[in-house]
């Protein structure tokens, strides 16, 4: 790949994809092929097709999905399997057919198995039961990575795929119904901050589970600096998997934002609400030992990220901004 190659970015005003853009435009390549959604909508195989002739792209970053957090998975399972599953088919059979030189296919950390040993390893997929609260989106996963190394064997493609960790950054998703636990707690407490500044009442924070389960988090900047490194050094069959190699507890996590929000009031723990998989640890050997490690610490990206919500509500001291306040 150089730096007048044509790279298609699926999904480029998603979380990963807008961070995969801008590591290229900073590393200086000059034709990268964007479309949002109302001019190309990847579950339309005839529009999909259709773009690869036309633009031919030579590279693809196919990080565009239907991506939510516990309580969107378990509300919409049938969209969140069928449509990750049509895009994924639309795309890569697409990218075969137009002859795309490479595709990375990203994925997530939640195709392993539930009870899964720490660390993660690579080939510890499909050894196991998965989490029953975001099963389908990792089925759809777990086919998009079949199906990349399925047209590998038959037809000698180079279609490579990225398992990253827990995500977070700008771009992120801060809906309460639908966001990952990381921008929900952003919100919830900047909104409890908020409320007590206006009422000068102490305020209580809900959050689900016990906060006892462990998970890794990887600033979206640091994704996409592996995924380039990835399309530039790795041809191997198998996944690989991009994290941090480090992991805290939900509670932890809770504490670290609430100190980067400035939230000072209570944190409540709702027990009958799921916690999810126990622990979550990538084994990230396969990717140092290519040459690669994450290097955003997570207070620096969580202060850049909290930045980032701010400015998104124009709103940098704190205040609703002629929103209605909470109820937490």
């Amino acid at each position: 790949m150089n730096k007048q190659s044509r790279i298609f970015v699926a999904g480029h005003r998603g979380l990963v994809g807008s961070a995969i853009v801008r590591k290229l435009e900073a590393d200086g390549y000059t034709t990268i092929l964007t479309r949002p959604r109302q001019e190309l909508d990847l579950l339309d195989a005839h529009a999909t097709t259709r773009f690869f002739e036309a633009e031919r792209p030579e590279y693809v970053f196919l990080a565009a999905a239907k991506v939510g957090g516990i309580l969107a998975n378990d509300n919409y399972p049938a969209d969140f399997l069928a449509e990750n599953l049509v895009i994924q088919q639309n795309v890569i059979t697409a990218a075969h057919s137009s002859g795309v030189a490479k595709l990375l296919f990203l994925g997530s950390s939640c195709i392993y198995p539930r009870d899964c040993r720490q660390p993660i390893r690579e080939e510890y997929l499909l050894t196991g039961p998965l989490e029953r609260t975001n099963e389908w989106y990792a089925i759809a996963k777990i086919a998009g990575i079949k199906l990349c190394q399925a047209y590998n064997k038959q037809h000698g493609t180079r279609f490579i795929s990225a398992m990253p960790t827990n995500l977070y950054g700008p771009n992120d998703n801060f809906d309460l119904e639908t966001s990952h636990v990381l921008p929900a707690m952003i919100r919830k407490f900047h909104e409890a901050k908020a409320l007590q500044e206006t009422t000068g009442q102490p305020a209580t924070v809900t959050l689900w589970g016990s906060g006892s389960p462990r998970r890794e988090f990887l600033h979206v900047d640091d994704l996409a600096d592996a995924c380039l490194h990835l399309m530039l050094h790795y041809e191997g069959l198998d996944p690989v998997n991009v994290g941090t190699g480090e992991d805290m507890t939900i509670r932890e996590l809770a504490q670290t934002i609430a100190r980067v929000v400035g939230f000072k009031g209570n944190i409540a723990w709702d027990r009958s609400k799921p916690d999810g998989t126990p622990r979550k640890l990538l084994d990230v050997s396969r990717l140092n030992d290519l040459g690669w490690k994450s290097d955003i610490d997570l207070n620096q990206g969580l202060q850049s990220t909290y930045h980032w919500f701010q400015d998104s509500l124009g709103d940098r001291h704190g205040a609703l901004a002629a929103r209605e306040l909470p109820r937490l």
